[in-house]
Protein backbone atom coordinates (compact mmCIF):
# COMPACT_ATOMS: atom_id res chain seq x y z
CA UNK A 1 0.00 0.00 0.00
CA UNK A 2 1.45 3.43 -1.40
CA UNK A 3 0.90 7.29 0.81
CA UNK A 4 0.84 10.43 -1.13
CA UNK A 5 0.23 13.71 0.97
CA UNK A 6 -1.24 16.32 -1.99
CA UNK A 7 -1.09 20.05 -1.01
CA UNK A 8 -3.93 22.12 -2.32
CA UNK A 9 -1.91 24.74 -3.17
CA UNK A 10 -3.83 26.93 -5.78
CA UNK A 11 -7.92 26.42 -4.66
CA UNK A 12 -9.42 27.69 -1.62
CA UNK A 13 -9.91 24.49 0.54
CA UNK A 14 -13.45 25.69 2.05
CA UNK A 15 -14.23 26.06 -1.93
CA UNK A 16 -12.97 22.54 -2.80
CA UNK A 17 -13.87 20.45 0.48
CA UNK A 18 -17.59 22.25 0.02
CA UNK A 19 -20.41 22.94 2.37
CA UNK A 20 -20.23 20.79 4.93
CA UNK A 21 -17.30 18.81 3.36
CA UNK A 22 -19.75 17.67 0.63
CA UNK A 23 -17.32 17.48 -2.31
CA UNK A 24 -14.83 15.31 -0.28
CA UNK A 25 -17.43 12.87 0.45
CA UNK A 26 -18.44 12.90 -3.36
CA UNK A 27 -14.72 12.52 -4.18
CA UNK A 28 -14.34 9.65 -1.61
CA UNK A 29 -17.30 8.02 -3.13
CA UNK A 30 -15.65 7.77 -6.51
CA UNK A 31 -12.84 6.37 -5.30
CA UNK A 32 -13.99 3.82 -2.92
CA UNK A 33 -10.43 1.45 -3.17
CA UNK A 34 -8.77 4.53 -1.87
CA UNK A 35 -8.58 5.54 2.04
CA UNK A 36 -8.52 9.48 1.75
CA UNK A 37 -8.19 12.13 4.59
CA UNK A 38 -7.92 15.69 4.37
CA UNK A 39 -7.02 18.17 6.98
CA UNK A 40 -6.34 21.85 5.81
CA UNK A 41 -4.82 22.23 2.55
CA UNK A 42 -3.37 18.97 2.71
CA UNK A 43 -5.17 15.83 1.40
CA UNK A 44 -3.41 12.39 2.76
CA UNK A 45 -4.74 9.28 0.22
CA UNK A 46 -3.67 5.75 0.61
CA UNK A 47 -4.61 2.72 -1.55
CA UNK A 48 -3.03 0.99 -4.85
CA UNK A 49 -0.12 2.87 -7.02
CA UNK A 50 -2.37 3.24 -10.15
CA UNK A 51 -5.34 3.85 -8.25
CA UNK A 52 -3.22 6.46 -6.74
CA UNK A 53 -2.27 8.18 -9.69
CA UNK A 54 -5.57 8.42 -11.29
CA UNK A 55 -6.49 9.91 -8.19
CA UNK A 56 -4.03 12.49 -8.56
CA UNK A 57 -4.45 13.76 -12.16
CA UNK A 58 -8.01 13.93 -10.79
CA UNK A 59 -7.14 15.99 -7.92
CA UNK A 60 -4.66 18.49 -10.36
CA UNK A 61 -7.45 18.81 -12.67
CA UNK A 62 -10.18 19.55 -9.30
CA UNK A 63 -8.12 22.26 -7.74
CA UNK A 64 -7.24 23.85 -11.48
CA UNK A 65 -11.24 23.99 -11.77
CA UNK A 66 -11.74 25.64 -8.46
CA UNK A 67 -8.76 28.06 -8.52
CA UNK A 68 -10.16 29.28 -11.78
CA UNK A 69 -14.32 29.34 -11.44
CA UNK A 70 -13.89 29.97 -7.42
CA UNK A 71 -16.36 27.46 -7.73
CA UNK A 72 -16.89 24.02 -7.14
CA UNK A 73 -20.19 21.48 -7.00
CA UNK A 74 -20.98 17.79 -7.38
CA UNK A 75 -22.01 18.11 -10.36
CA UNK A 76 -18.85 19.79 -11.62
CA UNK A 77 -16.26 16.76 -9.61
CA UNK A 78 -18.26 13.99 -11.52
CA UNK A 79 -17.45 15.99 -14.99
CA UNK A 80 -14.11 16.34 -14.19
CA UNK A 81 -13.00 13.02 -12.76
CA UNK A 82 -14.81 11.46 -16.17
CA UNK A 83 -12.39 13.97 -18.11
CA UNK A 84 -15.54 15.55 -19.48
CA UNK A 85 -16.29 19.79 -19.60
CA UNK A 86 -18.07 21.80 -17.59
CA UNK A 87 -21.07 24.13 -17.79
CA UNK A 88 -18.59 27.20 -16.99
CA UNK A 89 -16.63 25.75 -19.19
CA UNK A 90 -18.42 26.84 -22.02
CA UNK A 91 -18.95 30.78 -20.70
CA UNK A 92 -18.13 33.15 -22.78
CA UNK A 93 -16.46 36.52 -22.42
CA UNK A 94 -15.50 36.22 -18.61
CA UNK A 95 -12.40 37.84 -17.63
CA UNK A 96 -12.50 36.25 -13.91
CA UNK A 97 -15.02 34.65 -11.81
CA UNK A 98 -15.97 36.25 -8.39
CA UNK A 99 -15.60 34.46 -5.01
CA UNK A 100 -19.39 33.32 -5.61
CA UNK A 101 -18.67 31.58 -9.12
CA UNK A 102 -19.98 34.59 -11.19
CA UNK A 103 -18.39 35.49 -14.18
CA UNK A 104 -16.98 39.12 -13.92
CA UNK A 105 -17.40 40.41 -17.33
CA UNK A 106 -16.78 43.82 -18.79
CA UNK A 107 -20.02 45.48 -18.63
CA UNK A 108 -19.80 48.41 -21.48
CA UNK A 109 -17.99 49.05 -24.91
CA UNK A 110 -15.16 50.95 -23.41
CA UNK A 111 -14.48 48.37 -20.96
CA UNK A 112 -14.32 45.49 -23.80
CA UNK A 113 -12.04 48.26 -25.10
CA UNK A 114 -9.64 48.42 -22.36
CA UNK A 115 -9.76 44.39 -22.16
CA UNK A 116 -8.83 44.15 -25.74
CA UNK A 117 -6.19 46.87 -25.36
CA UNK A 118 -4.45 44.86 -22.34
CA UNK A 119 -4.02 42.11 -24.67
CA UNK A 120 -1.73 44.37 -27.22
CA UNK A 121 -0.49 46.26 -25.13
CA UNK A 122 2.05 46.86 -22.10
CA UNK A 123 0.92 50.14 -20.92
CA UNK A 124 -2.60 51.71 -20.32
CA UNK A 125 -4.07 54.89 -19.49
CA UNK A 126 -7.41 54.20 -18.22
CA UNK A 127 -9.50 58.02 -17.89
CA UNK A 128 -13.17 58.00 -16.64
CA UNK A 129 -15.44 59.28 -14.00
CA UNK A 130 -16.34 57.80 -10.64
CA UNK A 131 -18.58 54.30 -11.39
CA UNK A 132 -17.10 53.46 -15.10
CA UNK A 133 -15.47 50.40 -13.89
CA UNK A 134 -12.14 51.16 -14.40
CA UNK A 135 -10.17 50.00 -11.67
CA UNK A 136 -12.14 46.99 -10.98
CA UNK A 137 -11.78 46.07 -15.17
CA UNK A 138 -8.26 46.32 -14.52
CA UNK A 139 -7.87 44.45 -10.91
CA UNK A 140 -9.88 41.62 -12.82
CA UNK A 141 -7.18 42.22 -15.78
CA UNK A 142 -4.54 41.48 -13.26
CA UNK A 143 -6.51 38.54 -11.31
CA UNK A 144 -6.32 36.85 -14.84
CA UNK A 145 -2.73 37.16 -15.92
CA UNK A 146 -1.69 36.08 -12.56
CA UNK A 147 -4.36 33.08 -12.52
CA UNK A 148 -2.89 32.09 -15.82
CA UNK A 149 0.84 32.41 -14.93
CA UNK A 150 1.22 35.22 -17.11
CA UNK A 151 3.07 36.46 -14.44
CA UNK A 152 3.90 35.96 -10.87
CA UNK A 153 2.43 39.44 -9.07
CA UNK A 154 0.51 41.94 -8.59
CA UNK A 155 1.46 45.41 -7.84
CA UNK A 156 -1.68 47.57 -6.49
CA UNK A 157 -1.07 51.72 -5.64
CA UNK A 158 -2.03 55.06 -5.08
CA UNK A 159 -1.09 58.23 -4.11
CA UNK A 160 -2.22 58.85 -0.44
CA UNK A 161 -3.90 62.15 -1.27
CA UNK A 162 -6.25 63.55 1.41
CA UNK A 163 -9.77 64.52 -0.21
CA UNK A 164 -10.76 66.99 2.85
CA UNK A 165 -8.83 64.95 5.65
CA UNK A 166 -5.27 65.13 6.83
CA UNK A 167 -3.52 62.11 7.27
CA UNK A 168 -1.19 63.55 10.41
CA UNK A 169 -4.88 63.55 12.21
CA UNK A 170 -5.86 60.11 11.29
CA UNK A 171 -5.23 57.33 14.15
CA UNK A 172 -3.09 54.47 14.16
CA UNK A 173 0.29 54.12 12.99
CA UNK A 174 1.87 54.83 9.19
CA UNK A 175 -0.20 51.52 7.57
CA UNK A 176 -3.30 52.97 9.84
CA UNK A 177 -3.37 56.27 8.59
CA UNK A 178 -2.81 54.81 4.89
CA UNK A 179 -4.82 51.84 3.99
CA UNK A 180 -8.47 53.76 4.17
CA UNK A 181 -7.01 54.95 0.75
CA UNK A 182 -5.81 51.81 -0.26
CA UNK A 183 -9.38 50.26 0.30
CA UNK A 184 -10.99 50.25 -2.79
CA UNK A 185 -8.62 48.04 -4.03
CA UNK A 186 -9.01 45.81 -0.94
CA UNK A 187 -12.29 45.34 -1.85
CA UNK A 188 -12.08 44.43 -5.43
CA UNK A 189 -9.46 41.90 -4.67
CA UNK A 190 -11.84 40.18 -2.01
CA UNK A 191 -14.66 40.05 -4.97
CA UNK A 192 -12.46 38.05 -6.83
CA UNK A 193 -9.81 36.05 -4.29
CA UNK A 194 -11.30 33.92 -1.26
CA UNK A 195 -10.32 35.90 1.54
CA UNK A 196 -8.04 33.22 2.96
CA UNK A 197 -6.21 32.67 0.15
CA UNK A 198 -5.73 35.98 -0.74
CA UNK A 199 -4.32 36.92 2.73
CA UNK A 200 -1.78 33.92 1.86
CA UNK A 201 -1.03 35.92 -1.28
CA UNK A 202 -0.38 39.38 0.45
CA UNK A 203 1.99 37.42 3.19
CA UNK A 204 4.07 36.05 0.51
CA UNK A 205 4.05 39.38 -1.47
CA UNK A 206 2.44 37.74 -4.59
CA UNK A 207 0.10 40.56 -4.24
CA UNK A 208 1.54 43.99 -3.07
CA UNK A 209 -0.51 47.09 -2.16
CA UNK A 210 1.18 50.00 -1.43
CA UNK A 211 0.83 53.80 -1.51
CA UNK A 212 3.01 55.35 -4.44
CA UNK A 213 5.90 56.59 -2.06
CA UNK A 214 6.75 52.89 -1.96
CA UNK A 215 7.74 52.55 -5.36
CA UNK A 216 10.67 54.81 -5.82
CA UNK A 217 13.66 52.77 -6.16
CA UNK A 218 12.39 49.44 -7.34
CA UNK A 219 11.88 47.94 -10.51
CA UNK A 220 8.82 45.88 -11.16
CA UNK A 221 9.30 42.71 -13.11
CA UNK A 222 6.99 40.21 -14.38
CA UNK A 223 4.06 41.71 -13.00
CA UNK A 224 0.74 43.73 -13.75
CA UNK A 225 1.12 46.68 -12.11
CA UNK A 226 -1.82 49.22 -11.57
CA UNK A 227 -1.77 52.83 -10.47
CA UNK A 228 -5.29 54.14 -9.30
CA UNK A 229 -6.31 57.41 -8.82
CA UNK A 230 -3.34 58.42 -10.62
CA UNK A 231 -5.22 62.26 -11.06
CA UNK A 232 -3.98 63.04 -7.58
CA UNK A 233 0.05 62.31 -8.40
CA UNK A 234 2.60 64.85 -9.09
CA UNK A 235 4.54 65.23 -12.60
CA UNK A 236 7.43 64.00 -10.88
CA UNK A 237 5.44 61.24 -8.71
CA UNK A 238 4.04 59.80 -12.27
CA UNK A 239 6.93 59.83 -14.17
CA UNK A 240 9.20 57.90 -11.12
CA UNK A 241 6.07 55.63 -11.75
CA UNK A 242 5.95 54.67 -15.18
CA UNK A 243 9.95 54.13 -15.14
CA UNK A 244 9.97 51.81 -12.36
CA UNK A 245 8.75 48.89 -15.30
CA UNK A 246 10.46 45.94 -16.23
CA UNK A 247 10.51 43.12 -17.68
CA UNK A 248 7.02 40.57 -18.90
CA UNK A 249 5.33 43.63 -17.10
CA UNK A 250 2.03 45.34 -18.10
CA UNK A 251 1.01 48.62 -16.09
CA UNK A 252 -2.16 50.07 -15.85
CA UNK A 253 -2.71 53.81 -15.05
CA UNK A 254 -6.59 54.93 -14.12
CA UNK A 255 -7.89 58.32 -13.45
CA UNK A 256 -11.00 60.97 -13.11
CA UNK A 257 -9.83 63.92 -14.55
CA UNK A 258 -13.09 65.56 -12.31
CA UNK A 259 -11.48 64.47 -8.71
CA UNK A 260 -8.36 66.38 -8.60
CA UNK A 261 -7.53 66.96 -4.99
CA UNK A 262 -4.18 68.15 -5.46
CA UNK A 263 -3.59 71.64 -3.96
CA UNK A 264 -4.45 74.45 -6.44
CA UNK A 265 -1.10 75.27 -7.35
CA UNK A 266 0.07 71.92 -7.97
CA UNK A 267 -0.21 70.30 -11.65
CA UNK A 268 -1.68 67.02 -11.95
CA UNK A 269 1.16 64.47 -13.29
CA UNK A 270 -1.48 62.73 -14.88
CA UNK A 271 -2.59 65.51 -17.51
CA UNK A 272 0.82 66.12 -17.89
CA UNK A 273 1.75 62.61 -18.45
CA UNK A 274 -1.21 62.02 -21.52
CA UNK A 275 0.05 65.11 -23.10
CA UNK A 276 3.60 63.73 -23.37
CA UNK A 277 3.14 60.36 -23.89
CA UNK A 278 -0.48 60.27 -25.61
CA UNK A 279 1.17 60.11 -29.52
CA UNK A 280 3.50 57.19 -28.26
CA UNK A 281 1.74 53.92 -30.71
CA UNK A 282 2.53 51.42 -27.71
CA UNK A 283 0.81 53.08 -25.30
CA UNK A 284 -3.10 52.77 -25.18
CA UNK A 285 -5.34 55.01 -23.88
CA UNK A 286 -8.79 54.37 -22.95
CA UNK A 287 -11.69 56.96 -22.09
CA UNK A 288 -14.62 56.22 -20.18
CA UNK A 289 -17.50 58.00 -19.87
CA UNK A 290 -21.16 58.44 -18.33
CA UNK A 291 -22.20 55.65 -20.30
CA UNK A 292 -20.02 53.34 -18.83
CA UNK A 293 -21.08 54.13 -15.31
CA UNK A 294 -22.54 50.90 -13.57
CA UNK A 295 -22.95 51.45 -10.27
CA UNK A 296 -26.26 52.35 -8.95
CA UNK A 297 -28.21 54.76 -11.60
CA UNK A 298 -27.92 57.91 -9.22
CA UNK A 299 -24.47 57.62 -9.60
CA UNK A 300 -24.95 58.39 -13.54
CA UNK A 301 -27.51 61.37 -12.64
CA UNK A 302 -24.99 62.78 -9.85
CA UNK A 303 -21.96 62.76 -12.64
CA UNK A 304 -24.47 64.55 -15.15
CA UNK A 305 -25.42 67.38 -12.73
CA UNK A 306 -22.16 68.11 -11.13
CA UNK A 307 -20.73 68.67 -15.13
CA UNK A 308 -23.93 70.92 -16.13
CA UNK A 309 -22.73 72.78 -12.95
CA UNK A 310 -19.18 73.31 -14.26
CA UNK A 311 -20.13 74.16 -17.82
CA UNK A 312 -22.52 77.08 -16.42
CA UNK A 313 -20.25 77.98 -13.40
CA UNK A 314 -17.97 81.49 -13.90
CA UNK A 315 -14.83 79.94 -15.54
CA UNK A 316 -11.38 80.16 -13.34
CA UNK A 317 -8.59 80.35 -14.58
CA UNK A 318 -6.45 77.32 -12.88
CA UNK A 319 -4.19 75.53 -15.62
CA UNK A 320 -3.60 73.06 -13.45
CA UNK A 321 -7.64 71.80 -13.51
CA UNK A 322 -7.88 72.18 -17.39
CA UNK A 323 -9.93 69.47 -18.92
CA UNK A 324 -7.49 66.80 -21.31
CA UNK A 325 -7.82 66.60 -24.66
CA UNK A 326 -9.35 63.29 -25.59
CA UNK A 327 -6.74 61.21 -26.89
CA UNK A 328 -8.23 58.20 -29.03
CA UNK A 329 -6.54 54.49 -28.03
CA UNK A 330 -3.32 54.10 -30.27
CA UNK A 331 -3.00 50.19 -31.95
CA UNK A 332 -0.22 48.70 -32.71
Amino acid sequence: MTEKHLILEEADPVIFYGVNNANMQMIKALYPKLRIVARGNVIKVMGDEEELCAFEESIERLQEHCAKYNSLNEEDIIHITKGERTKRDGIQGAIVFSVTGKPITARSENQQRLVEAFETHDMLFAIGPAGSGKTYTSIALAVRAMKNKEVRRIILSRPAVEAGEKLGFLPGDMKDKIDPYLQPLYDALEDMIPRQKLNEMMEQNIIQIAPLAFMRGRTLNDAVVILDEAQNTTPAQIKMFLTRMGMNTKMIVTGDMTQIDLPRSQKSGLIEALNILGGIDDIAVIQLGQKDIVRHKLVTKIVNAYEAYEAHKPHETHETHETHETHETHET
